[in-house]
């Protein structure tokens, strides 16, 4: 709006209807004055007094990292590990012949080389494959060949020959590296479809490989199915029972949920310091923004799922955080020097407009040459008479022409 002033006060003392100006300086003062005004209504959880900034969010790798690596690859859990990430998300499904293994689509398609391995199943089910099939396919060469974050480029040659030898890990190889390195873990485990053997039994299938076939610790998992839910609090009371669902907090203590697992956008910072209270923690997805973990952090959130786990985990503080005083001096200012642009701006377009003089040097001059008293008044028409006596014939003659200025009434 303040560059704007330029081309409206321009027009506005070249418009010659009265009406006209003060509609649009009527318009544009609005128009200003609103935006003057917005401050005084705006909220952001990172205007907090000194002292009042709680911790900064963990980070659990989405996928693992998948802008480092190809998602849910032991290459890219390995690779979140590295960038400092305290925890692990991903996705399991259950083989034909079950084997819980990690894959977030239904089919194989977009993360694998199915369509030439088995080019006549590249729409069916990814649980409708035994693990013996599973295991010839290739679940890195997509990353390099699509290179769904642009970064590709980044990586060195033998980055990108690992990339190309990754295959589709199992349930145990994950819950292991993350036990190796003491790192939460939490998944979406998706039931099997109809005419699958484990359809009924995908529960405790899951809950067989955590106990039995792998070494990490019942407390170190998220645990986020819904299904059952009773139960596998009856058989393991040491999973961190979690909730994708808004819910009261008497229904969330009923089911012992001591964390949420939700999209950013459905929480706030009122609800979030609402179930800390309660000793229920929250956890946000899928923020990858510096400016978006900035206010997850600002507002109290515990944990954060993000693909970019390598570049939040660099920031020492939130972008925006500033004090009440800071912000309040910040558009004080703001507003102070955008309102004395504005009314310069217009002063200048008046002056130019009616032609007020000023003086350079010692000589009175306007903006079209030298000032002239005789400057041509709205009331008064100039006439000029010729006299023929001086010219010869048609040639044109330089002698000195009688001019004869007179004014004629209107």
């Amino acid at each position: 709006m303040t560059l704007l002033s330029w081309p409206i006060a321009l027009h506005f003392f070249r418009m010659n209807k009265r009406v006209r100006q003060v509609l649009i300086l009527s318009l544009y003062l609005a128009v200003l004055f609103a935006l003057y005004l917005v401050p005084l209504g705006m909220y952001s959880p990172c205007i907090k007094e000194e002292g009042t900034l709680g911790p900064a969010p963990t980070l659990i790798g989405h996928r693992g990292a998948p802008m480092l690596a190809p998602e849910n690859t032991q290459m890219s859990f390995e690779k979140a590990v590295e960038a400092g990430g305290e925890g692990l998300e991903t996705d399991v499904a259950i083989s034909y012949d079950g084997v819980p293994f990690l894959m977030h689509d239904s089919t194989l398609r977009r993360t694998t080389n199915v369509h030439e391995v088995f080019p006549n199943r590249t729409d069916s089910p990814a649980a409708m494959f035994t693990w013996a099939e599973l295991e010839m396919l290739s679940a890195g060469s997509w990353f390099l060949r699509r290179d769904p974050f642009r970064t590709a480029s980044t990586l060195n040659v033998n980055e990108k020959i690992e990339v190309q030898n990754q295959t589709v890990p199992t349930l145990k190889e994950f819950l292991n590296l993350a036990a190796q390195h003491q790192r939460l873990v939490i998944f979406d485990l998706r039931r099997p479809p109809r005419g699958h053997p484990y359809r009924d039994t995908w529960i405790t299938r899951t809950l067989e490989v955590i106990h039995n076939e792998s070494f990490i610790n019942s407390s170190q998992v998220l645990w986020l199915p819904d299904d059952q839910r009773s139960v596998v609090q009856e058989l393991d009371p040491e999973l961190q029972q979690t909730s994708g669902d808004h819910a009261s907090i008497e229904e969330l203590q009923e089911e012992h949920i001591v964390r949420l697992n939700l999209h950013y956008s459905y929480m706030s910072q009122e609800q979030i310091r609402k179930y800390a209270s309660v000793n229920i923690s929250t956890n946000l997805y899928v923020i990858s923004q510096p400016w978006l973990y900035s206010l997850a952090w600002c507002a109290g959130v515990h944990s954060v799922t993000t693909n970019a786990l390598h570049v939040l985990k660099k920031l020492q503080r939130p972008v925006f955080l500033m004090t009440p005083d800071q912000y309040n001096l910040m558009w004080i200012l703001t507003i102070i020097v955008s309102a004395f642009f504005i009314t310069a701006v217009f002063i200048f377009h008046w002056w130019r407009e009616r032609g007020l003089p000023f003086w350079s040097g010692s000589r009175q001059v306007n903006e079209n040459g030298p000032y002239s008293k005789f400057r041509t008044e709205a009331a008064e028409i100039q006439g000029v008479r010729w006299n023929p006596l001086f010219s010869e014939g048609p040639s044109l003659s330089l002698a000195p022409l009688h001019v004869h200025v007179f004014s004629v009434p209107v």
